[in-house]
């Protein structure tokens, strides 16, 4: 029997919000309903290119029947609000990154949706690249022996302007964080997803360094230690012009796996499988950009994809594949290195 078409509202309707729509454009069993935003021109424009409704009020929206998904693309610091307001009018939702920038206003998000049985989903896109699928699933099968070294680097550039745009960006109350909170985190994401192991510890330092007109970090570096034994790095940057493409990589005592954007460099283990070459040859296509140097510039495929999980858990009545627990778990990260940096000590997970 063919899934029940779901209703989508979209609420904020900046760059991401464009994303949005055209990732539920790409679903059979999607269908933009209705769009809100602060700015009543934006919207108007934004739903008279998508045939949907506009509005400036998000209970409004909330409250419209036909919508069954909300999605959230609102600054960082104000996710929680139209969350909990969908969480209390029973409607599903899917939240951009960050989840949110503290972990006390993620739990309330958390426990709202546990309490309605209504589904939060995060939007994490990188755990669905079928080049990190793979690297997951080796980590998964013990193929590289004992995990010993794991890192993740977003060498990323982003201009003053980019900061001057909206008001909110690269500020502590909105942005809750820089080139980690914003940037980098799904890098971060992606690297203890595919280790699969808790964080246990951070040791970093986070700097403002070409961009001395913002609040937030523009560069910065933590040695991160796993609960397994794995050490790693994470470096993210917003500082350094003109911006590459992010990087992962996995090692242990019997292999190594190299990994730039969704190209694989190095694929290589001590027993050799089946299927190896293939991989080899299959992902050694030139790397792309990302977003390196223009958050625009990215493909809309992995907000399809999670849009199709949070779907997909909808209809099945189980959590989505990026829950809310499961998106906490990079803040956390990020909000540990912080104040690793702050203090000039190891800090400990859980916080």
């Amino acid at each position: 029997m063919a899934e029940k078409t779901c209703g989508f509202g979209i609420i904020g309707v900046g760059m991401i919000g464009e994303f949005h729509a055209r990732a539920i454009a790409d679903l059979p069993s999607a269908r933009l309903v209705a769009a809100a935003d602060v700015v009543a021109d934006r919207v108007g424009a934004f739903a008279a290119k998508h045939g949907c409704r506009g509005f400036t009020d998000v209970d409004a929206l909330i409250a419209d029947p036909e919508v069954d998904v909300i999605t959230v693309g609102t600054p960082s610091g104000a996710h929680m609000e139209p969350v909990l307001a969908a969480a209390a009018a029973g409607k599903h939702v899917v939240c951009e990154k960050p989840m949110e920038i503290t972990l006390e206003r993620i739990d309330r998000m958390i426990a709202a949706h546990q309490k309605a049985g209504t589904v939060l989903a995060g939007i994490f896109q990188a755990r669905f690249s079928p080049v990190n699928l793979l690297v997951k699933a080796a980590v998964a099968a013990g193929r590289f022996g004992r995990l010993t070294f794991a890192s993740a680097y977003c060498p990323w550039w982003r201009t003053d302007a980019y900061y001057a745009k909206g008001g909110w960006k690269g500020t502590w109350r909105m942005d809750g964080g820089g080139a980690l909170m914003n940037q980098s985190i799904h890098a971060i994401d992606a690297l203890q997803w595919i280790v699969g192991s808790p964080v246990v510890a951070v040791s970093g330092r986070v700097a403002t360094l070409a961009h001395p007109h913002i609040e937030v970090e523009d560069t910065a570096g933590a040695v991160v230690e796993f609960a397994n034994g794995c050490l790693g790095l994470i470096q993210g940057a917003t500082s350094m012009y003109p911006g590459t493409a992010r990087r992962l990589e996995v090692s242990g005592d019997r292999g190594s796996v190299f990994c730039v954007e969704d190209t694989i460099t190095t694929w290589q283990f001590a027993d050799e499988a089946t299927g190896d070459a293939e991989v080899r040859a299959r992902y050694a296509k030139e790397a792309t950009s990302g977003g390196s140097s223009d958050p625009a510039a990215i493909s809309h495929a992995g907000h399809t994809a999670c849009f199709a999980s949070a779907m997909e858990a909808i209809h099945a009545g189980r959590p989505p594949a990026v829950s809310g627990p499961e998106a906490r778990k990079a803040v956390e990260i990020i909000l540990a290195i912080y104040e690793s940096s702050r203090s000039g000590r190891r800090v400990e997970l859980p916080l």
